[in-house]
């Protein structure tokens, strides 16, 4: 007997949970399917090692507070509560030096004056300056983030950011790369590659055109720090999946999609499960996985092969973006000036850009970083729930680390690379390598077999201007539609507005199946 619902979902990343969350809060039948034993994608966390919580993916929610997204859904009721990271970042004392660590609390006063006595007062002035700009401006793009990408509503969301400038001078602001609305503002290349080093958490290197407003965020942070949700990252899927069983979801997991077929006006969707293969008809879908594993389903399901062809040439993974180390310790970094209180949020474990550039251009000649660009993180400290007493769970990520190497097989090379990582961390934190109990390692091919992300790519899709907003993945599928393909709606950081924990995208997406499905959606539109 074949199954009938409103909304097949494919994958359980937050985004898709998000959009089947709204659609289930109107009624909708909805049926996700995971083909993961644990759901989430890369916002999960298992019990890595003996009593310790270990996010799989991010950490860290710098934007889905931002969006209203737990409010509407009312996720605080099912569970989720947030800790504020507060210092949302720090750039410990370089090694070598007597310098004190730069601390960016969510109080402007407090961060003023910590990169005062870093820096200088000119600095601390300067932050000051760079804050009062550019939180206006932060708050624009997540405003341009939470609707679908059209240019009357992208016009919308950062008009009111004009102020008395032409759009002339406004568009430079935003189209600017991150290194040189750095230089416009700072002088102390500490201060600069700190934020320098928040900033290309989105993936590019801020020498690229369009990153300044990645730099730019980092003054939101002074409004709402991120977020670290208690009891790891997938306690935000818990909520969310709590949400939508309640307004009778259901999820199933170890059970892929196979290939979406349009047949009339439904869909058929092919799953499989350990009965076998059986088909599924779903009025609408919502697709919340990688692109690229959208196009080949409905390949499978017979859509036109030469347009998805021009598609899969069109849309940039790129060559990477770094690899993961996941550390039981018995005890947190010792990074000078910067007690565990204070390591509530990123360790920015770099003091010059020249240092992010090297790493960045190792990396595009297909070769691990000569010297690793390490962010450290230990949320034991902010949540001891997710380690045993006395012990720590810390992460270090590194960037930039191809996909594919220019020699060699990441088998090969992972423990060796893992390795020098944490030797990189031993530099700002001596002692911090005797500490490590349990290691996990994630390499960029190991992203991609775990967690889907293809290429090893982080944010799915490449983070540079030519891939945003009207362009994210390809104009043509940037509404959050194929062509061709009615009743289908994309969501993911594939699609607008990106990477990141943010959800938009799958909010976006239950707007246009509500429409499809011949409802008013009750949020605007």
């Amino acid at each position: 007997m074949t199954a009938q619902v409103d909304v097949a979902v494919v994958g359980s990343g937050h985004n898709a949970l998000v959009g089947a969350a709204y659609l289930a809060a109107q009624g909708r039948s909805v049926t996700v399917f995971e083909a993961d034993t644990v759901p989430g994608g890369a916002v999960s966390t298992v019990e890595r090692f003996p009593g310790h919580r270990v996010d799989r993916g991010s950490s860290a929610h710098l934007m889905f507070r931002h969006t209203g997204i737990a409010e509407e859904l009312d996720l605080a009721a099912h569970g989720l509560r947030y800790l504020d990271c507060d210092p949302w970042a720090f750039a410990p004392t370089p090694p070598g030096s007597t310098a004190p660590a730069i601390v960016f609390r969510r109080d402007l006063d407090a961060t003023a004056e910590s990169i005062a006595a870093a820096c200088g007062a000119r600095e601390a002035a300067a932050y000051r300056r760079f804050v009062v700009d550019w939180t206006p401006r932060a708050r624009a793009t997540m405003a341009a983030f939470g609707a679908s990408p059209t240019a009357p509503r992208l016009g919308r969301a950062f008009w009111p950011t004009k102020g008395r400038t032409s759009i002339t001078q406004m568009s430079r602001t935003y189209l600017a790369s991150g290194d040189q609305l750095l230089d416009e503002y700072f002088d102390d290349e500490r201060l600069k590659a700190a934020l320098a080093w928040f900033g290309a958490q989105s993936g590019p290197a801020m020498s690229e055109p369009g990153t300044a407003p990645m730099v730019g965020f980092a003054a939101l942070m002074h409004t709402l720090p991120p977020g670290r949700a208690v009891g790891g990252s997938g306690a935000l899927t818990a909520a969310l999946i709590s949400r939508l069983t309640s307004d009778g979801g259901t999820v199933a997991l170890g059970t892929p999609v196979r290939a979406l077929r349009r047949s009339g006006r439904e869909w058929e969707v092919t799953v499989a499960g350990p009965d076998g293969a059986r088909t599924v008809r779903a009025r609408t879908v919502l697709a919340g996985c990688h692109v690229l594993t959208t196009l080949d389903l409905l390949a499978r399901g017979g859509y036109d092969a030469g347009r998805i062809a021009a598609w899969r040439r069109s849309i940039q993974v790129g060559p990477g973006v770094g690899m993961v180390l996941r550390l039981g310790t018995t005890a947190p970094p010792a990074f000078d000036g910067v007690p565990l209180a204070d390591q509530a949020g990123l360790g920015l474990l770099t003091a010059d850009r020249g240092h992010l550039a090297r790493a960045r251009g190792d990396m595009l000649a297909g070769d691990a970083p000569r010297r690793p660009a390490v962010l450290a993180m230990t949320f034991s400290g902010l949540d001891p729930s997710i380690a045993p007493p006395g012990r720590h769970n810390t992460t270090l990520w590194a960037q930039w680390y191809p996909y594919a190497l220019g020699e060699g097989a990441w088998a090969d090379v992972a423990e060796r690379e893992a390795d020098r990582i944490v030797a990189e961390t031993e530099r700002w934190a001596p002692g911090f390598a005797d500490t490590v109990e349990h290691r996990y390692v994630q390499t960029p091919a190991s992203l991609e077999s775990e967690l889907g992300l293809l290429g090893g790519n982080v944010m799915h899709v490449e983070m540079a201007l030519h891939n945003m907003l009207l362009f994210r993945p390809v104009p043509e599928l940037a509404g959050g539609r194929v062509p061709g393909a009615p009743g289908l709606a994309l969501a993911g950081a594939s699609m607008h507005p990106g990477g990141g924990v943010n959800g938009s995208s799958g909010r976006i997406a239950a707007r246009l199946l509500a429409r499809d499905l011949g409802h008013l959606a009750r949020w605007r539109p």
